[in-house]
């Protein structure tokens, strides 16, 4: 096909390389996934579909680009990243790890140590480790691997064999036949990364993926009814699960410019195309509760796709950084061709499903301050399984002290609402607040139950939620007050967190 003479496109095929080959496909359904063309046209059925919705981690392969003079390796998940979020990468599945026979040091190491047995699961577990062996600093620890599995499920094997594979192969160096041959790798990848515009299909069915910010404004402009897609970690469930089929999807991944990263009189500025992976340090440097969050936000398969514009825009009840972001007040950059306008965070959200969007306008950035000196934040996120899950409640807190009294507050909560929303009638009552006198925290407390009215569902009662949302409340007064962090922060096995 060629490209829409509707649009400034220069390129209507979409590139990658495979198995050291560049690859060009010039007609491709919008809605077709990795996974469905790995395993349905390239034959490469070692990646399995388990799940289909990024959650097993049995799809898992690796995505190359060429990143900042270097090769970077990203693990991904097939089954819900579509397959135009490929161009300009190197695809790397669990059938090209071995070299003339001999087994990838990763793969050796699961050998070794017996840590496969069906096997379904073991190729996504070995495309994680791979990304690991490749991209982590040195030394590994196990805490390390345990969050680089997080988004890896195995069902008999037990996960004790997997570690010390992963501890064993990431001891030393990245010494495989992709760190020998990198400079020709990268030369590959250079050569498709020529910052064109993508169009394939026609004005009524295409895939697009603009080369700017301003290229993928205009485009988004010029059609109104496209689907705007970041990361596909929710979009890809859509089409998987909904079996929704987006005729029009304009992605953000390639439009250089959308995903920068500022610091700029005294805010953090994010732009809407950063990845959670990319942003978690510059979050966390802000406040370790935040990188914690970010830590524990889906997985490292899904913070590798997924960006802070897309899980903001998406709007969900229950995403993990608009609650936080909106405690710190911060605020939203939006776009509609030339013209930008910016608003608070908090009131971005409407009503569940429903933003101040207009149809063709982009999130395109989010300014988030950093904390004053008088400023006492906490985060935490309540869920059932500790990694990888939907929060059942969400609660951030920013207080405003002076001395041991609190004179303002903004605190946010996710899940208690049709968006995430603040607590206002809580928040006036927080400053009344004694920090050495716990009985003046009780009308702020009590207050929660009239700034929310939360449902029940599969993940918690109403009852549940306003409990926890009080509880949460009153954990941050008591660490705000001076509470010994070991006594209120556990990470599975024992291991303390503590926020400052």
């Amino acid at each position: 096909m060629v490209s829409s003479p509707e649009t400034s496109a220069k390129r209507g095929e979409l590139r990658f390389v495979f198995r050291g080959e560049t690859v060009e496909i010039d007609g491709f359904k919008p809605r077709e996934t990795l996974l469905d063309w790995l395993r349905v046209q390239a034959r490469a059925t070692g990646t399995k579909e388990g799940c289909g919705e990024g959650d097993c981690g049995a799809c898992t392969v690796v995505l190359a680009k060429a990143r900042d003079g270097r090769i970077e390796h990203r693990p991904v998940n097939a089954c819900i990243l579509l397959l135009g979020q490929c161009d300009g990468a190197e695809i790397i599945t669990v059938e090209d790890l071995s070299s003339a026979g001999v087994l990838h040091p990763v793969q050796s190491a699961m050998v070794a140590t017996h840590g496969s047995q069906c096997g379904f699961c073991t190729p996504g577990i070995v495309m994680s480790l791979f990304a690991q062996y490749h991209e982590a600093a040195r030394p590994v620890t196990r805490n390390d691997i345990c969050d680089q599995l997080a988004g890896n499920l195995c069902r008999c094997t037990g996960y004790r064999p997997i570690l010390d594979a992963a501890l064993q192969v990431c001891a030393g160096p990245a010494e495989d036949a992709f760190a020998a041959s990198a400079p020709a790798r990268m030369a590959k990848l250079e050569a498709l990364n020529t910052g064109d515009d993508l169009f394939v299909g026609t004005s009524e069915m295409f895939f697009a993926a603009p080369g700017s910010a301003a290229s993928l404004a205009a485009l988004s402009a010029k059609y109104p009814d496209a689907l705007i897609l970041s990361g596909a970690t929710d979009v890809g469930l859509w089409i998987t699960k909904g079996f929704q089929d987006p005729g029009k999807i304009i992605w953000t991944g390639r439009a250089v410019g959308f995903d920068t990263i500022d610091h700029k009189d005294g805010s953090l500025i994010l732009g809407a195309g950063v990845t959670h992976q990319d942003a978690l340090p510059h979050l966390a440097a802000i406040h370790p509760d935040l990188g914690e969050i970010m830590r524990r936000f889906g997985s490292t398969q899904v913070r590798a796709s997924g960006t802070v514009g897309g899980s903001i825009a998406n709007g969900s009840p229950i995403g993990d950084l608009a609650p936080c972001l909106i405690a710190l007040g911060a605020t939203v950059e939006l776009r509609l061709k030339d013209s930008v306008r910016s608003l608070p965070l908090e009131n971005y959200f409407i009503a569940y499903r429903k933003q101040d969007r207009a149809p063709g306008e982009l999130v395109s950035s989010l300014t988030i301050p950093d904390l004053g000196e008088d400023h006492a934040f906490r985060a935490y996120k309540v869920s059932k399984r500790f990694d990888e899950d939907i929060s059942a409640v969400l609660g951030a807190f920013r207080f405003t002290l002076s001395g041991r009294k609190v004179t303002a507050a903004r605190i946010a909560y996710g899940g208690m609402a049709g968006t995430p929303a603040r607590a206002a009638k809580t928040e006036a009552a927080c400053a009344a607040i004694d920090l050495d006198d716990p009985s003046t925290w009780s009308a702020a407390i009590a207050a929660m139950g009239q700034d929310y009215a939360p449902l029940s569902d599969l993940r918690a009662s109403s009852a549940y939620r306003q409990t926890v949302a009080r509880n949460l409340l009153r954990k941050a007064l008591i660490e705000v007050a001076g509470a010994d962090q070991g006594s209120t922060r556990l990470r599975p096995g024992g291991l303390v967190h503590a926020a400052e």
